[in-house]
């Protein structure tokens, strides 16, 4: 079985293939880690993670820059049904909309916008940076083996916005209650970090690896 961090030049890419690695060596499966940008290689994959650095618009134009991948992508989560797991702004990347610099259209498998952290008052430091509990708002394997509030590492001065309450699984407290967590059918990401996240992270990225949907 192979799982694929996908390269579109966002960065973050050490860090995410080595606590996959870590991740790996925790279960007894036969997983072949591969970090690429070929859309026939990720055509072919079991698992795909999709991390993310930097703004909405950049990681954007940085997919469809890459021949054939955005239209990889959809025809892995849409048509194929397999498994992705969107890191910070790979998950944002989910939304249809995202406002950071300006519009941009993202892949809209999720019904949502990303935009702006509301700093209520000014009284917010952003980016919201560092260590931050996660409230579960339901059940879901991806979570299993973690208690409820949790802490997770953060990096982000935009949030994800849905109206889909029923693929909202964790929160945060920043100000306002912002979206850390979202999971529809295959599609599962988290705007925290879990490569970041020390144990907590790991054993995040140990359930995906075990996820069958």
């Amino acid at each position: 079985m192979s799982i694929t961090i996908i390269d579109y030049g966002s960065g973050n890419l050490r860090s995410a293939a080595k606590a996959l690695e870590a991740a790996v060596s925790n279960t007894n499966l036969n997983l072949k880690i591969v970090v690429t940008s070929n859309p026939e290689v990720i055509k072919k994959s079991n698992k795909v993670i999709l991390p993310g650095q930097g703004s909405f618009r950049d990681c954007y134009l940085g997919i469809k820059k890459i021949s054939g991948l955005e239209d990889a992508l959809n025809e892995f989560v849409l048509v194929k049904k397999k498994p992705i797991f969107g890191i910070c702004v790979g998950m944002q990347l989910f939304a249809k909309i995202g406002y950071e610099s300006q519009e941009t259209k993202g892949f809209g498998w999720v019904d949502a916008t990303v935009k702006k952290i509301n700093n209520i008052n000014k009284t917010l430091k952003l980016p919201h940076m560092g260590w931050n509990q996660i409230e579960f708002k339901k059940d879901f394997t991806l979570f299993s083996g973690l208690k409820n509030k949790s802490h997770m590492y953060f990096l982000h001065s935009y949030e994800f916005l849905t109206k889909q309450k029923d693929c909202i699984i964790a929160t945060a407290n920043y100000g306002n209650s912002i979206i850390v967590a979202i999971a529809r059918e295959n599609i599962f990401g988290t705007q925290f970090h879990p490569e970041k996240s020390q144990r907590n992270g790991l054993k995040i990225l140990e359930n995906f690896l075990k996820w069958e949907f």
